[in-house]
């Protein structure tokens, strides 16, 4: 479309357009939407969101050793993701491809050898496909509301009903012994059999009986969006597919009009929440980051999970927190001290190097048991969101948000963060120079003076 063309259908002139495009006039809200319409563009492609998203990736490109020499400030990164996303997108795919390689020689070596090519890990692609989506997908919330209604599911005990519903569509369900430790369910397309494991709990077998209503109701729905271009490989596709599967399965045990309207009056209380709806901690807090329905939207949440060693397993920024995507996370989050006090949330202010300040709360997770001496495993789960949403929680009551004593500086990774006096520093920063005093001892060798 030609600039004049697009002029003409905004109601502007060419020349008010050619300014806007340069950068030399405001873009005003009315404008916006006219040409969010026009473009057909998502309105959120065009916030400052994604630009912040892109900036904060592009920090971690620029402080690699490899670009020692470039030597950008943080408004010049800024705008940089700003006037040039597509250049600035593919510098962070480069970098990705860089990092990935280096931290796996030893696997790109075998795969060379058996002439097999490596690709960008199917796990990063899925998670950002699902933030892109801001964990929200319209049309699976409309078939788990039109699936409720016409099998006429009791919410005080689900299990019969999703059985007979199930069975009704010829598919027999058997619960029984799993064949190996970690099978919780399987489909067999051959007999119409769904197996699930007599380990597992009502709650996980609800789950995985509304999977399996999933597959029978929106297989072809869910195809369709694990279609997309940004999940580059069957792998990754493969696992989008699994993941919107559990979005259906969570849609179905928590309805989102019924759940959204027990987070509000029970100001995300996660654990009363996730009794109301006989779902386990994690469940819950999955859930509330999908509340984006227009005109009933919930509290913008982050959520991250990781393990003992510090690996993040599942991520997402919807609160617009920054995550370390290619090294290991701030050691002063609260998620990692949750682990002292299993089964207790810890709640905690936080502030991040871009003085956006986040209310957060983690908690210990652990898989239900397999049997004596079968420890299921142990995950922190973290969620969070930014202050000015803290008070319609109830874990900001009493919390002086403001009081400076309060508040945890925080970092995305140590490598990044330029906080010299913090004594849990495991790896100078890149932002600030290393200046060693063997005369002196310090806490951390890695401040700067």
């Amino acid at each position: 479309m030609s600039q004049a063309a697009l002029a003409a259908r905004l109601g502007i002139s060419p020349s008010y357009l050619n300014m806007i495009e340069a950068g030399k006039r405001a873009l005003s809200a009315e404008i916006l939407v006219a040409a969010a319409s026009e473009l057909d563009v998502d309105l959120r492609e065009l916030g400052g969101e994604r630009v912040e998203r892109l900036a904060q990736a592009l920090v971690e490109v620029f402080a690699d050793p490899v670009l020692a020499e470039v030597s950008l400030t943080a408004a010049e990164v800024h705008e940089l993701a700003a006037r040039e996303p597509i250049l600035a997108g593919a510098l962070v795919r480069v970098h990705q491809a860089l990092r990935e390689g280096r931290e796996t020689q030893g696997a790109l070596a075998t795969q060379v050898v058996e002439g097999e090519v490596l690709s960008r890990l199917p796990s990063e692609e899925v998670t950002e496909f699902i933030e892109r989506h801001r964990n929200h997908h319209a049309g699976l919330e409309a078939a788990a509301e039109s699936f409720v209604r016409e099998a006429a599911l009791d919410p005080r005990d689900l299990f019969p009903g999703l059985v007979r519903w199930v069975e009704a569509r010829g598919v027999r369900v058997r619960i029984e012994t799993p064949p190996a430790r970690g099978v919780h369910a399987r489909y067999d397309r051959e007999r119409r059999e769904l197996h699930i494991s007599e380990w597992l709990p009502t709650r996980s077998r609800n789950f995985e009986l509304a999977r399996m209503a999933g597959r029978l109701v929106v297989s072809d729905t869910v195809a369709s969006l694990a279609d997309d271009p940004s999940l580059s490989t069957p792998t990754a596709r493969a696992l989008g597919r699994t993941a919107l599967l559990s979005y259906f399965s969570a849609a179905v045990l928590m309805p989102y009009a019924s759940f959204h309207e027990a987070c509000e009056s029970l100001r995300y209380d996660v654990e009363l929440v996730g009794r109301r709806f006989r779902v386990g901690f994690e469940q819950a807090c999955h859930r509330m980051t999908t509340l984006s329905r227009p005109g009933l939207e919930g509290v913008p949440f982050h959520l991250v999970r990781i393990d003992v060693a510090g690996n993040i397993s599942k991520r997402f920024s919807g609160s617009g927190i920054h995550f370390a995507r290619f090294s290991g996370v701030c050691p002063r989050w609260n998620v990692f001290s949750a682990f002292a006090m299993a089964g207790r949330i810890r709640t905690q202010v936080s502030r991040m190097p871009d003085g956006q300040d986040y209310l957060c709360i983690a908690r210990t997770v652990q898989e239900d048991s397999q049997g004596w001496g079968q420890e299921g495993r142990l995950h922190a789960v973290g969620l969070g969101t930014n202050v000015a949403h803290a008070r319609r929680l109830v874990y900001g009551d009493g919390v002086a948000l403001a009081d400076v004593h309060n508040i945890i500086p925080i970092g995305v990774t140590c490598r990044l963060c330029e906080r010299a006096d913090c004594e849990q520093r495991a790896v100078p920063s890149v932002g600030a120079p290393l200046n060693v005093d063997d005369a002196e001892r310090r806490s951390s060798p890695y401040g700067s003076r």
